[in-house]
């Protein structure tokens, strides 16, 4: 079933919503950055799908690869895309069918692997990245550039402050 242009696809629920004036503003504000992120991701989810038939997760999992050219680890992809060992490996088994990625054993551990783009892989990541940057631009579009600017700044102080009042993993 196709979309038409512009409509978003697979619209999740507006997790706004459950906010009334009576709630704090702090709380309004979170609920509606997570409903702005869970549109947009919706939307690139979709369109991944309909133009290359590929998951945001095997999308994500290319980038981490794209970013390392010389591999990374199965047990540093699983780190950076915050998923278990067991999803990582499916992902990755599921790109070397398709000759987009490769195995290499890492010669100091029999154990571990290294995981890095194939050529073909990285040919046709580079054509999905240029889309999904494109994507992401036309999403943004209604913005102007003083204003992408202006949340830009203000969603970098709140990530420091988030930081600094979260706790950390260690120990």
């Amino acid at each position: 079933m196709s979309r038409a242009r512009g409509q978003l696809a697979a619209v999740p629920v507006d997790r706004e919503a459950r906010a009334s004036e009576d709630h704090h503003d702090a709380l309004r504000l979170w609920l509606r950055l997570l409903t702005c992120t869970m549109l947009i991701e919706g939307e690139i989810r979709a369109r991944l799908r309909e133009r290359f038939s590929i998951t945001l997760a095997r999308f994500d999992l290319m980038a981490q690869l794209e970013r390392n050219p010389q591999g990374l680890r199965m047990s540093e992809l699983s780190r950076r895309l915050m998923v278990t060992g067991g999803n990582v490996t499916g992902l990755t088994d599921q790109l070397v069918a398709e000759g987009l990625v490769e195995r290499q054993p890492v010669p100091t551990d029999r154990r571990a692997f290294t995981v890095r783009l194939t050529r073909a892989g990285k040919r046709a990541f580079d054509r999905m990245a240029a889309e999904h940057e494109r994507w992401i631009v036309e999403l943004l579009g209604e913005l102007s550039e003083t204003e992408r600017d202006r949340l830009n700044a203000l969603l970098g102080r709140l990530k420091t402050s988030v930081r600094a009042h979260a706790r950390t993993k260690e120990g």
